[in-house]
């Protein structure tokens, strides 16, 4: 995959001709509406079999040929480079396919095996409708190797709503909550209309993790989690209906995302988790948590100091580190999840949890703030899409913030008003795909479906293998 950055005065047909990849494959890899509406500044994922490789310290072009199972020769050729043994750093190598040339009775399973690929990978790479046409003698381009992980996504809208944005992009999905079940104080659960969704979960092979929180968009939930948390007859009460709940709607995990919980009660916290993962295990179930972005054990504020990150990453089976919401809805302009923030979140994160469990949380909606800002005056929130299109109608410039990796513009509306839109495109959502790699984490964990960002769910599928359980 590659991504490329309209220029004014671009067509789709004229970076569709450089690339030689079909206009109907970026429109399709990018969820575009009108193939002859861009916006200069825009970013467009290319889906080609091939990617590019900066040149790091130490590294030699033979430790980057065998780092992505290609030959010596081909980068080379590949990039015309006259003196192999001459490489500087920061420069940037195309890195060519693998091909590889079909053999007598030789199967599509052995092939993949081979490469440690999947048949479904090399069939798309290739656009193979019947696995039956292959041939002795025929090239095929060999997808490069992925990591494998596992993903998580949230979805906020119950009902048949909710079920149709599973559907969506459930083959990307290892496991996906409807959220949630809120506590209260007498150990009993709110309902929610989770039925469709399950059985959307279930057609997509998706596994369906159960939520529990204490707080509601008018209620912070502080004095409810206080009052469960001091009573362990109520948090056994509590966990009764859970498992009663499991057990009814084929839930096979919980998450618990208890916030703005007490620093006074991180103790009783920690406790209450332990004796939910003691009881949730015996029945079967798995156990993780939802935790606010810290960058320190000593960050101070209602938010973060009950979020006992060793703790966690003790007890329960992964947590889901909610790396967003810098750029809040009621707060100044800025990007919602900047990547230096997020970077700062998992630095701490992966010295006290265990790598192997923790999610990167990743928002895909994006904000747009009318300017003066005003103590209080909530953002307008809306999907990455309509951010391009938004753009587009206003003829914005779209501009990217290195620092935070997150592209923004300004445009001024039919009444005069400035506006000022911080949002994700392709670059953002590598950049965080990056970080996964990085810090060989468990997964991502997205907040929330039901907003339209196609380039990202093509660049995950391209940066990786997602495991389904």
């Amino acid at each position: 995959m590659l991504i490329h950055i309209v220029q004014r005065g671009e067509t789709l047909w004229e970076i569709a001709q450089r690339y030689r990849v079909p206009i109907e494959r970026i429109v399709a890899a990018n969820g575009l509406k009108d193939a002859n509406r861009l916006a200069v500044g825009q970013a467009l994922v290319i889906p080609v079999p091939y990617r590019y490789h900066t040149v790091r310290p130490g590294e030699t072009l033979w430790t980057i040929a065998r780092r992505y199972g290609v030959s010596l020769s081909a980068i080379v050729q590949a990039n015309r480079i006259s003196n192999p043994s001459v490489l500087y750093i920061g420069t940037v190598l195309l890195i060519p396919p693998r091909t590889h040339t079909v053999q007598r009775e030789e199967t599509l399973g052995q092939i993949a095996a081979r490469y440690g690929t999947t048949v479904q990978e090399i069939l798309r790479v290739n656009r193979i409708a019947d696995p039956n046409v292959i041939s002795p003698g025929m090239v095929l381009t060999i997808p490069h190797s992925k990591q494998i992980i596992e993903t998580n996504a949230f979805t906020i809208d119950p009902g048949e709503k909710g079920a149709q944005q599973v559907r969506e992009v459930g083959r990307h999905l290892t496991y996906a909550s409807p959220f949630a079940y809120t506590i209260r104080a007498d150990g009993g659960l709110n309902p929610f209309n989770d039925a469709a969704i399950i059985q959307a979960i279930a057609a997509e092979r998706v596994v369906p993790m159960m939520a529990i929180t204490n707080f509601t968009y008018k209620d912070p939930g502080s004095r409810l989690a206080q009052t469960v948390l001091s009573d362990t007859q109520l948090q056994n009460r509590l966990l009764d209906n859970v498992v009663r709940t499991m057990r009814e709607k084929g839930y096979r995990g919980l998450n618990i995302d208890f916030e703005n919980v007490y620093p006074s009660d991180r103790e009783r916290y920690n406790q209450f988790l332990q004796r939910a993962v003691e009881r949730l295990h015996r029945e079967g179930y798995f156990v993780s948590t939802s935790l606010a972005p810290k960058t320190s054990g000593e960050q101070k504020g209602l938010l973060y100091e009950a979020h006992d990150y060793p703790a966690h990453g003790r007890i329960v089976d992964f947590v889901v580190l909610m790396t967003y919401e810098w750029g809040y809805r009621l707060g100044p302009p800025q990007a919602i999840s900047p990547i230096h923030q997020i970077r700062r979140v998992l630095d701490y994160a992966v010295s006290v949890i265990p790598r192997n469990k923790i999610f990167m949380g990743f928002q895909v909606y994006a904000r747009d703030w009318v300017l003066p800002h005003v103590q209080g005056q909530e953002a307008e929130t809306f999907s990455p899409q309509e951010a391009v299109e938004r753009a587009i109608r206003y003829g914005a410039v779209i501009q990217y913030d290195p620092i935070a990796a997150s592209p923004f513009y300004r445009y001024v509306d039919s009444q005069g008003r400035t506006h000022e839109v911080w949002f994700e495109d392709a670059r953002s959502a590598q950049a965080k795909l990056d970080l996964v790699k990085e810090y060989q984490l468990r997964g991502i964990s997205y907040w929330v479906l039901g907003y339209s960002y196609p380039e990202n769910w093509t660049l995950l599928e391209g940066n990786f293998r997602i495991r389904k359980l």
